[in-house]
This record gives structure tokens, C-alpha cells and sequence, in this order.
């Protein structure tokens, strides 16, 4: 999703709304999680939103997008920029843990101007990787995660309340997935008095960043879980309102637990690997397993990690002076966004650290899948619609999304299954 605000005739800014067409377009229900409100929101292809970025003047422009989809957007930005003696400030960066593609994902976001960090160590990290292939780290800037907040864990509910907050892509296989899902409803039946929820970021249908090939709604479903296992949706910040324990296998989720001091675990049970992120939280001191956490064990977390994750008790987030609320992390962003609309003669050209000369075997397969060429110029029979597509355009658009989606989540896995006898 792309958001671009712009300065109106009416009090404060004015947002406008840009989905990029695909099968992550978020679905109304997602959209409305989010909780903020667009005055104006459509849905584009890639050439559409260049198009708009050409013939529209904004003055912030936010990529919320995968690695790919900003590089060829600033690629594509690039272009139609070219003649123009001012442009917007272009901002794109990560929400979330930054566990895997370090090196790849920031690679595809240079080129903006404000790449945003959600921590001091994702800060020295991102500058580090820039820096050591030569490209310039000056938009690297430290902000906090965008979610955090909520009131500080005051004690025990009633009643006492385990949420397991779980990942569309981590862990992938049917087996770990079983596992995960069979330990979380052991650990009801052993528990009555408790509640225990499995939280999940999508309903069956909707797509999010990463695939879900095995939703744990239908492997609950080969369950027979006891009455105080549930199944929720909604914004995470308010399940965490009433949970006593948190429970993931490396979502952000557990960062806003500890930010608001609830007891969080991090599980160690399929091992601690690359591949489930969970290593992102060695020496955070939360990592445990199921049986720990069943025998009573509860982890207490390492300050000086917590810190550096731009997270701390109180609803604080520590700059890089060491001090500094949550409130005030992202006066840096704003500061430097506004440095940025004033500067004199406006603002340089974009230029990401790719081009068909640093990488000329990666770069236009990248830009080919938004219908983009090399130099950021649509290719030959790029869709693109001048107006809004027709009802009967709209119903084949929604079936065959539908059939996407069932193809990835029912008939791949059997395939794969098949192909494993």
C-alpha cells in the first residue's frame, strides 16, 4: 500500500490511498484494522500509480511495499520525475522483526530518502550493510516500531490468558505447524482455568506479505480442543489488553509484548534457526519451550536488548543518546522530512544503488514484473486503465484472485504432498 499526503485547504494533511493490485491487496477487513482513514483510496496497477505520481503533486510519499515492489517503484518514480524540479519526499523502510534478506531487502529499498529503522540496532545494522557495498546510508533513520503502545501489563486477568500469536509462513511445514498447534491446545486441556487464544493474522481467503500454504484454521479443525480454546482475529493491540502470556515462534508481536512489560516467550522447541527468525531473539532472554512453560517457567527479559530493540518498560524507547520516550521516536523522521520540503532547489534525483550497471542480471527481472523496463519505462502492453474497470471486470478480477489463492492454499500443498510419496 502506497499513502501519500498532501498539503489541502482543509486543517492538517490530506492522505491519499494507493493499493497496489496483486495477491497481497489487503482485503476490507484488513484494511480497516489498520485505523487509519484515507480521504481517497483505489486500487492501481504499478503503471496507474506512476501515471498518478506524474500528473499529482504531493509532498510525502510512503512505499509500504515487499523489497521488489519499492525497487521498481523508485525505479518507475525515477523516471517520471525526471523532468520535474521538485518531487516528493519518498519514504519506505520495515515493519516489523528483520530476521532474513538483510542485505536484499535493504538493497531494494535504497533510493528513498528516508529508509526507516525500527531500532537502534536495525539502524547500525542497515547503515553497515550500505556502507559495506559503498551506497549511501544517509537515509538510514531511527524511528520505533509504528504499533507500540497500550497500557503496561498490570497483573494477572481473569481469566489468566495465554495468547499464541501465529505466523502465516513461520514455521512452512504441515509437521511443526501440527506441533505448534497440538502443544497450544495440550496446554488448554492441562489448563481449564485458563483461557487460551490463537491469534492469527488472517481469515481463510485473505492474504497477507507471505503466503500461508497450511492456515491453523484448517488444522484446528482435525482437533477436538476444549471449551477455553479460541480462535481470534482483530488488532493485536488489543488482545494484548488481556493477555497474561505471550507465546510466538518470532512474530513482532512478541516487541509489543515487551514493550508493555507482558510476560513474552519466544519458542525454542523447533530449534533456534535462521529459517524460523527466532534467532533474532538470542540473548533477549525470552526464549523457552512448551515444557518449560507448562512446568511454570516464566522468562524475564535482558534490559540492554530490550533497549536496543527500541522497546523498554514504561512505554519508553531509548534513542541512540539513551534517552528519549516512545512518544518522541519518531521526531527524527519528521525533523529530517521536513528538512528535506524545505531544501533550496528542491530535491535531487532518485538513484538506487541498482541499475542496469550494478546489477544487470537481477535489476530488469525485478522491474519486468511490474511492466517496467530497465530504465523504469512502462513496457509495450503494460496494463493500465484510464477509468475504473467495468462490473463484469471487476467479477472475473475478484474469481481470479479467488482462484489464486485456493490454488496456493489447497491444491499446491497437495501437489507437493504428492510428490514427496
Amino acid at each position: 500500500m502506497e499513502a501519500a499526503p498532501r498539503e489541502g485547504a482543509q486543517v492538517g494533511p490530506l492522505l491519499d490511498g494507493f493499493l497496489l493490485r496483486g495477491r497481497a491487496t489487503p482485503t476490507p477487513r484488513q484494511l480497516e484494522e489498520v485505523g487509519v482513514r484515507a480521504d481517497s483510496l483505489r486500487e492501481v496497477t504499478a503503471v496507474e500509480f506512476l501515471r498518478a505520481m506524474a500528473e499529482e503533486s504531493y509532498d510525502v510519499l510512503v512505499l509500504s511495499l515487499v523489497g521488489g515492489g519499492v525497487q521498481a517503484m523508485l525505479h518507475g518514480l525515477a523516471r517520471v520525475w525526471e523532468n520535474r524540479t521538485t518531487r516528493p519526499v519518498v519514504v519506505t523502510g520495515y515493519v516489523g522483526v528483520v530476521y532474513e534478506k538483510l542485505a536484499d531487502g535493504l538493497l531494494l529499498r535504497h533510493g528513498a530518502d528516508l529508509v526507516l529503522a525500527n531500532s537502534r540496532q536495525d539502524a547500525d545494522r542497515f547503515r553497515a550493510v550500505y556502507e559495506g557495498v559503498g551506497a549511501d546510508a544517509s537515509a538510514v533513520t531511527e524511528v520505533a516500531l509504528p504499533f507500540l503502545g497500550g497500557a503496561p501489563y498490570e497483573g494477572e486477568h481473569d481469566p489468566y490468558t495465554v495468547v499464541f500469536a501465529a505466523q502465516p509462513s513461520v514455521p512452512d511445514s504441515r509437521k511443526d505447524r501440527s506441533y505448534l498447534l497440538n502443544r497450544l491446545v495440550q496446554h488448554a486441556r492441562r489448563h481449564p482455568e485458563r483461557e487460551v487464544l490463537l491469534k492469527l493474522r488472517s481469515k481463510p481467503g485473505e492474504h497477507t506479505t507471505h503466503i500461508e500454504e497450511l492456515p491453523y484454521q484448517r488444522l484446528v479443525q482435525r482437533l477436538d480442543p476444549p471449551a477455553n480454546f479460541r480462535l481470534v482475529y482483530g488488532n493485536m493491540g488489543e488482545v494484548l489488553d488481556r493477555t497474561d502470556l505471550l507465546v510466538t515462534v518470532s512474530s513482532t508481536a512478541a516487541l509489543e509484548s515487551l514493550h508493555r512489560r507482558i510476560p513474552t516467550v519466544v519458542l525454542s522447541d523447533l530449534g533456534i534457526r535462521e529459517s524460523l527468525g527466532n534467532h533474532h531473539f538470542v540473548g533477549s532472554g525470552c526464549l523457552a519451550s512448551w515444557d518449560q512453560l507448562d512446568a511454570g517457567h516464566r522468562p524475564t527479559p535482558d534490559e540492554e536488548w530490550v533497549s536496543r530493540q527500541g522497546v523498554a518498560a514504561g512505554g519508553t524507547s531509548r534513542t541512540e543518546s539513551g534517552e528519549g520516550s516512545y512518544a518522541s521516536a519518531f521526531d527524527a523522521a519528521r525533523e529530517r522530512i521536513a528538512e528535506l520540503l524545505d531544501r533550496p532547489g528542491g530535491l535531487p534525483p532518485l538513484t538506487p544503488y541498482y541499475t542496469p550497471v550494478t546489477a544487470p542480471g537481477y535489476l530488469p527481472g525485478l522491474l519486468a514484473r511490474h511492466h517496467l523496463g530497465p530504465d523504469g519505462t512502462p513496457l509495450p502492453g503494460a496494463p493500465a486503465a484510464d477509468k475504473e474497470p467495468g462490473p463484469v471486470r471487476q467479477i472475473v478480477r475478484r474469481a481470479a484472485r479467488g482462484a489464486y489463492r485456493h490454488g496456493v492454499q489447497r491444491v499446491a500443498p497437495v501437489i507437493r504432498r504428492m510428490g514427496e510419496l
